[in-house]
């Protein structure tokens, strides 16, 4: 599958590229894993030739240089900008001493949006989302303000980042009542090595129509082929920060690496195939520091999972959910359906430990 073979963002008309090219290594800051400018605009350049479409930054990324690098290069390529959805996120404050210059409140909202546009060197935002849940604002402030946004044509489309599913929830059910802007997709952490969104947030997105767009799906690193047991990483930028896998962790990478051996491709290519295999609409966010890196990620177009590949991935990488998930599997259907099967959920003779709830 080629990156010019489009899915729908959410319950939108918006049409994006299968994989999204992460822009947070752009530009050199000290203390971040970034990249020179030459190298960010040979990635760029590669994933659009290619028939990519999605391009993710934020406005603190590598301190504001990873816009800017994006503004320039735009720029200088006249009707480039016109085919890209460019997506930017809103709530990291870049102006210490001013506490109206970060977080999600109206003014803070608009005071980052101009400074956004002012690096990206255009008139619009094709996706901007909220990076963060601002505990301080209450919600309905905050997409009104987003729903002002769209209507003024600053921005096309908003999405949520590392926010609580209730909040989410909340958000989108006071939008869709009062006629705002609603939200179209989510951007989540999620990977075989980290799972937990699977509790609350994407059931939450399956049933709204939001699409799930994974940042770090490789974990750091961990499911890229680099993390081998008994072994040292040394050319990762990231390695001096994340430390090794542990031993679960290590399981995960092992079965990984047992799929790619068997077929044939990169460990990192199974690590998406996965992912972009979930269900709903899943636009994982792949990021490169160098060009080989990006054509590794691209490699999981090609790649197609089988069902036994799937269901051994996913037994190895199992969460352990927060109450109340473990309620709403098997149990579930144990204390509903009293040993019937119903939609396809059968249940079994209670255990001894659960007789007791049942008759309560």
């Amino acid at each position: 599958m080629p990156l010019d073979h489009f899915v729908t963002l959410g319950r939108s008309g918006l049409r994006v590229s299968p994989l999204a090219l992460g822009a947070m290594t752009f530009g050199e800051d000290p203390g971040a894993a970034g990249c020179s400018v030459e190298e960010s605009e040979k990635i760029l350049t590669a994933y659009l030739e290619q028939g990519g479409n999605f391009v993710d930054t934020a406005n603190f990324y590598t301190n504001g240089h990873s816009e800017r690098i994006l503004g320039d290069y735009f720029a200088a390529r006249p009707g480039e900008r016109d085919r890209v959805v460019l997506a930017s996120k809103f709530f990291t404050n870049m102006h210490p001493g001013n506490p109206n210059a970060g977080g999600a409140g109206r003014s803070a909202i608009r005071f980052q949006l101009h400074e956004t546009l002012r690096r990206l060197r255009t008139d619009h935002i094709d996706l901007y989302w909220l990076h963060n849940w601002d505990r301080n604002t209450p919600i309905e402030e905050t997409m009104r303000a987003l729903d002002d946004l769209v209507r003024e044509g600053h921005v096309r489309y908003v999405g949520f980042s590392n926010t609580p599913a209730w909040v989410t929830a909340q958000a989108q059910t006071m939008a869709l009542l009062r006629g705002w802007t609603p939200l179209v997709a989510l951007q989540v952490e999620y990977s075989l090595l980290a799972r937990t969104v699977e509790g609350e947030v994407a059931p939450l997105a399956l049933d709204q129509g939001l699409a799930l767009v994974p940042w770090s799906p490789l974990k750091n690193g961990f499911l890229s082929g680099k993390y081998r047991r008994g072994t040292d990483v040394t050319d990762s930028a990231r390695s001096a920060f994340v430390g090794q896998p542990s031993e679960a962790e290590f399981a995960v990478i092992d079965a990984v690496d047992a799929v790619a051996d068997e077929l044939g491709v990169t460990a990192a290519a199974v690590a998406l195939a996965w992912l972009r295999a979930r269900p709903g609409t899943v636009v994982p966010i792949v990021g490169a520091r160098r060009l080989e890196h990006l054509q590794g990620n691209l490699a999981a177009l090609d790649v197609t999972l089988t069902a036994e590949h799937r269901a051994a991935l996913e037994a190895v990488s199992a969460p352990d959910l927060n109450y109340p998930a473990p309620l709403h599997g098997p149990l579930r259907a144990m204390l509903q359906f009293a040993g019937s099967t119903v939609d396809g959920e059968p249940s079994a003779v209670y255990p001894p430990l659960l007789q007791s709830a049942v008759r309560y």
